[in-house]
């Protein structure tokens, strides 16, 4: 069977940062050579952080990696991404997450109730979204979202570059197949390993881009890489500690799957 060769590009991710520090930090990133900047959201939003980096360094690929997606309206969503790829000349993909049901409902406020379909849901409304701005009609009629009122006044209008590109984070086999059936790519995990890309994201990936008569090739596969630094074993140690904490989010997550990590790090390694 022949074998797909992919491109591949490689980005800075970074978490959301005060705006002062966005534009050095863009210019640095691309005289590194990088090709773009991934922002996530935790405390703060991403962005504004990719307005900023996007007029401090011109022709950098930007990205939200990831966006939460619930506590904004598809519209409000497809709006600023809609904005951001016209500011950036067509340099801006939009990805989207569920995160998980505690930040959704204790710290956004918002339901949380079956999000993959939810999610899957607004992936289409955003894209309908986009659809107005182009032709001043919006007609999207989904499970969790009716939008079917548009105005000039309250259209963002045609841009002459395309849509801007749409990513949702997955981890299990549904929302694999869901993001290569609607979505324009997938945000791995973290902890994703080789093999676990291999066995479960290609396959699922390519269920879901079959579904919709797309080529699996047309789904990006944006993969982070944990990177340790440090001058000494006991450093080393203390940065993967960390950076697997931070990667899992919570004391009971980081006990469940960071002993499973740090195994998978050993393996790695050798």
């Amino acid at each position: 069977m022949p074998t797909t060769m992919r491109s591949v590009d490689v980005d800075v991710m970074t978490t959301a940062l005060p705006l002062g520090q966005i534009g050095g930090l863009a210019q640095r990133t691309q005289a590194a050579g990088f090709s773009g900047m991934l922002f996530t959201e935790t405390g703060r939003t991403p962005y504004l952080n990719a307005a900023v980096a996007g007029q401090a360094a011109p022709g950098l690929e930007l990205s939200t990696g990831v966006a939460v997606a619930f506590p904004r309206s598809p519209f409000i969503t497809a709006a600023t991404a809609w904005e951001l790829q016209e500011a950036t000349g067509g340099h801006f993909r939009l990805g989207l997450g569920t995160q998980v049901r505690t930040h959704v409902t204790r710290r956004y406020g918002m339901p949380f109730e079956r999000p993959g379909p939810r999610l899957r849901d607004y992936v289409l409304a955003v894209k309908a979204c986009f659809a107005a701005f182009r032709t001043g009609t919006l007609d999207h009629h989904g499970e969790f979202y009716n939008l079917d009122f548009i105005t000039p006044q309250w259209s963002a209008g045609p841009i002459e570059v395309p849509d801007p590109k749409v990513d949702i984070a997955a981890v299990n086999p549904w929302m694999l197949r869901m993001a290569g059936e609607v979505a324009d790519g997938v945000h791995v995990h973290p902890i994703g390993e080789p093999g676990y890309i291999a066995r479960h994201v290609v396959p699922k990936v390519a269920e879901g881009a079959a579904k919709s008569g797309r080529s699996p090739a047309d789904i990006a596969l944006i993969v982070p890489v944990m990177t340790v630094v440090g001058d000494s074993d006991e450093e080393r140690a203390a940065e993967r500690e960390r950076v697997l904490y931070n990667a899992l989010g919570d004391d009971e997550r980081f006990e469940r799957y960071g002993e499973v990590a740090r195994q998978l790090s050993q393996g790695a390694a050798r």
